[in-house]
């Protein structure tokens, strides 16, 4: 008989295959299932022959805080298997306040490992694999996206972003001069029929979907800075007073065309500027 606790069970991405011996057997034990959306998770069930006869409740971005202590309640007395629509729980999904709560209530937690896209689009772009970062899903306004990338481009790792069809083009237009001369994997429908990885400079991948209409869900894999970040030369009281004098643009644009230093590297350290006067 299966203990009670929390399971955190990673379901397939595509390939209905990729599930685990032991994540099915314990999805046919666990008593509760907690998901993000019942319907697909009751489907995925009946597709692995697994009976509905169990407990399903929703647990999600809009009713995380309702919802775990509730969950955590249930795990103390129950085997609850807490999964995703599809890939790892708690990856760009709610779920780290369910596992600390357990944690604090002395509720067993233990994960059954498996698909998640992350790992697995990162093993098929070819780019650096000994460091990276999951930056989850990529903002939708032009500002925020900016911003995002702009703060992320100075690091000395491979970036890994989420992203979907209808944005994809814009997302890779923006982002291209901010991550100038690095590659970039864009890669969809892992472990599907149409999966595809398309590696190259930012010029190619654009091409390329600008040719043939993005379909189905995107992992976009960024290569790290050709050379490490150099370190700026003391300018930081200079930018400070042209910021207090006209806008962040055009602070930017004086400092450079002054110094000759790349434009990135002063956007990056005037909104550290900024931000640190509007404190």
């Amino acid at each position: 008989m299966l203990r009670s606790g929390l399971y955190i069970i990673s379901t397939p991405i595509g390939n209905l295959q990729d599930i685990s011996a032991r994540a099915l057997e314990i999805l046919r034990e666990a008593s509760v299932v907690a998901c993000e959306d019942t319907r697909v998770s009751k489907k995925l069930f009946s597709l692995l022959g697994i009976s509905l006869q169990k407990k399903f409740i929703t647990y999600q971005d809009h009713n995380e805080e309702d919802m775990a202590q509730k969950i955590a309640d249930l795990a103390a007395t129950e085997a609850v298997a807490l999964v995703s629509d599809a890939g790892a729980p708690l990856i760009s999904d709610p779920g780290y306040k369910l596992v600390r709560l357990c944690r604090r209530q002395n509720v067993y937690v233990t994960a059954i490992p498996g698909a998640c896209a992350v790992i697995a689009a990162l093993q098929l772009s070819g780019l650096p694999t000994n460091r990276f970062m999951f930056a989850g899903f990529i903002p939708n306004k032009d500002k925020a996206r900016h911003d995002l990338f702009t703060e992320l481009a100075p690091l000395d790792t491979t970036l890994i972003f989420y992203e979907t069809a209808p944005r994809l083009l814009k997302t890779l237009e923006q982002a291209a001069p901010i991550f100038a001369n690095r590659e970039i994997s864009v890669v969809r429908e892992i472990t599907k029929m149409y999966e595809e990885t398309q590696t190259g400079s930012f010029a190619e991948v654009m091409a390329h979907f600008a040719q043939n209409e993005p379909k189905g869900e995107f992992v976009l894999v960024i290569a790290p800075p050709q050379n490490k970040p150099t370190e700026l030369p003391d300018i930081r009281p200079l930018l400070a007073e042209r910021l207090k004098q006209t806008s962040l643009k055009t602070a930017v644009k004086e400092i450079c065309a002054q110094t000759g230093l790349n434009k990135n590297d002063v956007y990056a350290l005037a909104l550290e500027i900024k931000n640190e006067q509007l404190s």
